[in-house]
């Protein structure tokens, strides 16, 4: 479960360069607003394993002196599943509303028998994240794993064509995450909620080569301004894991769906 919420959360960020006079040039962003509110569900197989949920704070906030959206990601295991592996995740990201790169990021998570607290502030100018064991070099346009979300929904995906790929640089645990992102298409996918239409992304890790394609996993994003994500799935060992989108409220646009 845990490898597929890093996998889920990596796939949105879009490693841009850019030179030391343009760290703070301004994005701008239609995707997405204060209080905007994603909430899923999670299943192994024909299991509800889980629960997430994605909300934006209603009020700005102030972070060194920037304008900051307040993201807060959760997460826990329910049921049966709940019963042999408890999941108690917490996330905050604190995202500049010009730049869209995170300032800061909160880390609390029990997964099992793992349990992990961080604290992490981003200096853009400086090209550093500093947590409280040690600060590290960052690529240009860093995200984490809440910030990645909503910095890719702001990208413009209006020329994209099938076997497109982007590269990611993601922060976690005080390391860099490479990912390669595949654009394989577009589909409409059915839900509770009604039928989507979808761009299709499959997302590799990277560790001195690109994962097999048996290893990765698909995920849909709504083919609209909002571009919020709809279903993941990925294969396991055994069975299949798979995260669909239960409700949302507080869009910034009309979103593409048809109830």
């Amino acid at each position: 479960m845990k490898k597929l919420i890093v996998l889920i959360v990596l796939y949105f960020a879009h490693s841009l360069t850019v030179d030391a006079q343009n760290l703070l040039s301004r994005i701008q962003n239609n995707a997405y607003t204060t209080s905007e509110v994603l909430e899923y569900r999670i299943h192994y197989g024909f299991i509800d394993a889980g629960v997430a949920k994605l909300e934006v704070d209603a009020a700005l906030k102030n972070v060194a002196g920037r304008s900051c959206y307040r993201v807060v990601g959760t997460g826990k295991s329910v049921g049966a599943f709940d019963w042999f592996f408890k999941v108690r995740d917490h996330y905050e990201s604190y995202i500049d509303t010009e730049t869209l790169e995170p300032l800061k990021f909160i880390r609390d998570v029990r997964e099992g028998g793992y349990k992990k607290k961080q604290n992490v502030s981003f200096n853009h100018a400086k090209s550093t994240a500093t947590s409280e064991k040690k600060t590290i070099n960052t690529p240009s346009r860093i995200q984490d794993l809440i910030s990645s979300f909503y910095y890719a929904r702001t990208l413009n995906f209006t020329n994209l064509a099938v076997g497109d790929t982007f590269l990611i640089h993601c922060y976690l645990d005080d390391e860099i995450f490479p990912m390669v992102i595949k654009f394989t298409g577009r589909e409409k996918i059915n839900t509770k909620l009604g039928t989507f239409r979808c761009l299709v992304f499959r997302p590799y890790l990277l560790e001195g080569r690109v994962f097999k394609e048996k290893e990765g996993m698909n995920v849909w994003l709504t083919d609209d301004k909002n571009r919020i994500p709809i279903r993941a799935q990925a294969d396991v060992l055994v069975g299949s894991i798979k995260m669909d989108i239960t409700s949302y409220s507080g869009l910034a646009n009309p979103v593409a769906v048809s109830k």
